[in-house]
C-alpha cells in the first residue's frame, strides 16, 4: 500500500492503533495535539536521539523491524544511564518515497516490542516526507527519585571503575555487514545467490549491532545490591569517550586495564579476521549501550558479585590524566578514536 493511500493522519492511525497506556503517568496518549503526562513525586528525564540513513544505518543490511526495535533502545539507554525509568516515547519520522506502508509496520512492529519489554508507551509523534531518505527522531521521557539520579560528574578519587556486558562486539559486527555490503554490490545483478553471505559463527555479532539491549537489568541489580553509583553514562561512541567525559565532567584522571576490558570470543576471532587490534575495537567501536559506571572503593565486594559487570580499573586525581595500561604494563593516554557526528 502506497503512504499517500493513507495520508499523513490516516498513516497515524494505522501505525498506533492498538495502543494502550502501560503507566499511570501518561494521562493522555496518541490522538490529541499534545500527550499529557503526570510525574507528581518524580523528576521527569527527557532524552533525544535522531537516527539518518546513511549516517547511522543502512537500509541495505538492516531490517526495518530490527530498526524500529535498536531505535527505541537507544533512547531507553540514556534513561537507565541516569539511573532511571524509561516510560514514554514519543516517535517522528520522515519517510522517503520507496518506503510503502508495509515497510513502516514493520519498523513499528520492533518498535513496539522494544516498548512491551521495557513498559514503555508511545504516546505521540510526527511523520513527513523526504528526499533524503529515512530519518528518524525519538524522544524518551523517564522518571527517577531526586535522590536516585546518577550524572556523569559525581566521580571521586579512588572509585572503581566498571562497566557491563563486553565491549567492541557491535563495531566488528558493522565490519562484517559493510564486507559483505561491497561483495554484494560487487556481484552482478544475476549472480543473487552467489552473494548470499554466511555468517556462520558471527551471529553474536550481528545480533549486537542490528539488535542491542538496553540494561535495564544492570540497573536493577545495583539497586538490589543497594549500590548507588557515583557517576555514570551508557557505551555509544566507545569506552575511551565515555570515560574521557566522565573525567572532564568529574574533573578526575583515571587507570584502566588492557587485560580487564571484557571482550567476547566472536569479537576477539573477527578482529583477528579483520587484521584489527580487538582492544582498540573495543575501545572505540562505538554502539555498545552497555552501562559505563563508577562506584566507591567500598562497594569492590558487592559490585564484584553481580553478574555481567567488570571493575576495569579505578578513578585518580585530574593531573594523572586518563590512562590505559597495557598487558605488558605500558601506559598510553586515552584518546577518543570513536564516533564523531561531525
Amino acid at each position: 500500500m502506497q503512504i499517500s493511500e493513507l495520508g499523513e493522519f490516516g498513516l497515524i492511525s494505522h501505525l498506533t492503533k492498538g495502543l494502550q497506556p502501560q503507566n499511570a503517568s501518561t494521562v493522555l496518549g496518541v490522538g490529541d495535539d499534545c500527550a499529557v503526562l503526570s510525574y507528581p513525586d518524580k523528576h521527569v528525564l527527557v532524552t533525544s536521539d535522531m537516527l539518518m540513513e546513511g549516517i547511522h544505518f543502512d537500509l541495505v543490511y538492516t531490517p526495518l523491524q530490527h530498526l524500529g526495535y535498536k531505535a527505541a533502545q537507544v533512547n531507553f539507554s540514556d534513561i537507565y544511564a541516569m539511573n532511571g525509568t524509561p516510560r514514554q516515547l514519543v516517535v517522528s519520522i520522515a519517510v522517503g518515497s520507496r518506503l510503502q506502508v508495509e515497510h513502516l509496520d514493520d519498523f513499528y512492529a520492533g518498535l513496539r516490542l522494544a516498548c512491551e519489554r521495557h513498559g514503555v508507551d508511545i504516546v505521540g509523534g510526527d511523520t513527513c516526507s523526504s528526499l533524503t531518505g529515512l530519518a528518524i527522531s525519538l524522544t524518551c521521557i523517564g522518571e527517577a527519585a531526586p535522590e536516585d539520579i546518577v550524572r556523569r560528574s559525581g566521580a571521586q578519587v579512588n572509585d572503581l571503575v566498571c562497566v557491563s556486558g563486553n565491549l567492541g562486539a557491535a563495531y566488528m559486527g558493522l565490519q562484517l555487514m559493510e564486507r559483505e555490503k561491497q561483495v554484494f554490490e560487487s556481484r552482478p545483478a544475476t549472480d543473487i545467490e552467489a552473494a548470499q553471505p554466511d555468517f556462520s559463527g558471527h551471529e553474536y555479532l550481528l545480533e549486537r549491532l542490528l539488535k542491542p539491549e538496553a540494561r535495564r537489568d544492570i540497573v536493577q541489580r545495583l539497586r538490589e545490591a543497594g549500590i548507588r553509583p557515583t557517576a555514570m553514562m551508557d557505551v555509544s561512541d566507545g569506552l575511551s569517550s565515555e570515560l574521557l567525559h566522565i573525567c572532564q565532567s568529574s574533573k578526575c584522571g583515571c587507570r584502566i586495564y588492557e587485560e580487564r576490558i571484557p571482550l567476547d570470543y566472536q569479537t576477539a576471532v573477527c578482529a583477528e579476521e579483520f587484521n584489527m587490534n580487538v582492544t582498540t575495537c573495543a575501545l572505540n567501536g562505538g554502539e555498545d549501550y552497555e552501562l559505563l559506571f563508577t562506584v566507591p572503593l567500598t562497594a569492590h565486594e558487592k559490585v564484584s558479585a553481580i553478574e555481567d559487570v567488570r571493575v576495569i580499573g579505578a578513578i585518580t586525581k585530574p593531573e594523572t590524566g586518563a590512562i590505559l595500561v597495557t598487558r605488558d604494563g605500558n601506559e598510553f593516554p586515552l584518546r577518543a578514536q570513536g564516533f564523531k557526528a561531525f
